[in-house]
């Protein structure tokens, strides 16, 4: 069966139980050392103090000490250093559950700032995506109306615009709408329109076929 003293008190290499105090030549007690390697926890200044408790005892009070559990589990308990060592133990744990306390009335906060941040995320990126994509589609239709194709065929048309107002000044000359001189006029204006596109127009594919 286990012991449930230290074992600074069970492990001595002259005995197999603990060694009783015996009395000094003074008349007081002395209790035996545990070794050094098990004292190492132990302040100098808080093993005097226990060895004064210790010394204030009678013999009887340290047998039962050595034999009745609860008596040693009362007197350990009652050392200013364990109850040191406990004070500190319950004020952590209790900070601890304080924090766990506050951690989890926060928990809904941050899960609803979470999905605010989520929502605003998720929004945002759509709308960059939307612009973009209305970016690019700008894009596409800038680079198709100033390609070469498209300025060679928009130059056509314009030139094809200027000789189909020429036909109609013509038609309006013949069924007299317009008198001689204004027709001459527009007519020389429309003429050089015309040949200064069509001209553009050729010099423009002759580049790019050639």
């Amino acid at each position: 069966m286990d012991s449930w003293y230290p074992p600074s008190m069970i492990n001595s290499p002259s005995s197999s139980r603990p060694t009783l105090p015996s009395p000094s030549s003074s008349g007081s007690f002395t209790v035996s050392r545990p070794p050094h390697s098990s004292a190492s926890h132990v302040s100098p200044a808080e093993a005097a103090g226990i060895i004064t408790v210790l010394k204030d005892k009678s013999v009887d009070e340290l047998r039962k000490l050595l034999s009745d559990k609860a008596a040693y589990q009362n007197f350990l308990l009652s050392l200013e250093p364990v109850k040191t060592q406990n004070n500190v133990r319950d004020e952590l744990r209790n900070e601890t559950l304080q924090l766990a306390r506050e951690n989890l009335e926060k928990e809904s906060r941050i899960m609803e700032l979470r999905n605010q941040c989520r929502i605003i995320r998720t929004t945002e990126l759509a709308a960059a995506q939307e612009k973009l994509h209305e970016l690019e589609r700008r894009k596409e239709e800038l680079l198709k109306y100033y390609s070469p194709l498209s300025l060679l065929r928009r130059l056509q048309e314009a030139a094809n615009k200027t000789e189909e107002e020429s036909e109609a000044l013509q038609k309006e000359l013949l069924n007299r709408e317009i008198d001689l001189l204004a027709y001459v006029q527009k007519y020389k204006k429309l003429r050089h329109t015309y040949h200064k596109r069509a001209l553009i127009h050729l010099a423009a594919k002759t580049s790019l076929t050639g």
